[in-house]
């Protein structure tokens, strides 16, 4: 699958979850850069729907933006929401079917957005993407915000990169890491894509300058 992610690069992913406006306000205050990508976060598309991707895209037109779906059920359903709202790619859990994981990743191919499956929950992503015809374009290993929350001893799962990538020919990103050592941890184990979100849920006097020392990082 073409994608328009560069193998060479490093990217900060940016999830924005609180509001239109917040977003406004943070991608106004964010570096020119094409290693910037913008994520509708699910809060975000939940509480004001598939047009916040669109809003988002607006923003920034020439920016990548991921629709953070968390596709269940209904893969082609889902993908084409993700189009008509401009994204560039969508997330499909990887908990999900694999006849959904399936029926998303061709849907993306066919509608021309990039794949994004999230292994979030997933004790060894490497048997789910064996079950599947196709490979998605980026592979997200995720620990999520409650299993961080409530079980501190949680690990990021940056063991699971080389795992994936001695099989498989995906991208690979870490989510569930926010502070410059994880950033720094995560490029470190080879992740071609930095998901964070917590220091950009509100626009604040520093946000320009933390996407910037983020950005150091993963270069």
């Amino acid at each position: 699958m073409s994608t328009t992610l560069d193998r060479r690069k490093r990217y900060l992913q940016i999830a924005l979850n609180s509001s239109p406006s917040e977003a406004r306000e943070i991608v106004g205050s964010l570096p020119q850069s094409d290693r910037i990508l913008l994520e509708a976060g699910t809060p975000l598309i939940k509480q004001f729907g598939i047009e916040c991707v669109r809003f988002i895209k607006d923003l920034r037109p020439q920016s990548y933006v991921v629709a953070d779906l968390k596709t269940m059920d209904r893969g082609e359903t889902e993908v084409i929401l993700a189009k008509q709202g401009g994204a560039s790619a969508a997330v499909c859990l990887g908990q999900a079917p694999v006849e959904t994981i399936n029926s998303f990743i061709q849907s993306c191919e066919k509608y021309e957005l990039d794949s994004m499956v999230d292994m979030m929950n997933v004790e060894a992503p490497i048997k789910i993407l064996r079950k599947l015809k196709k490979q998605p374009t980026v592979v997200i290993l995720h620990r999520g915000v409650d299993e961080e929350a409530f079980n501190h001893d949680k690990p990021i799962p940056y063991i699971q990169i080389n795992k994936v990538r001695a099989t498989f020919d995906v991208l690979i990103a870490i989510a569930g890491g926010d502070t410059v050592r994880e950033v720094q941890r995560a490029i470190f184990n080879d992740a071609n894509i930095v998901v964070v979100w917590k220091e950009f849920y509100q626009s604040t006097s520093h946000t320009a300058e933390i996407a910037g020392e983020f950005l150091k990082q993963i270069k």
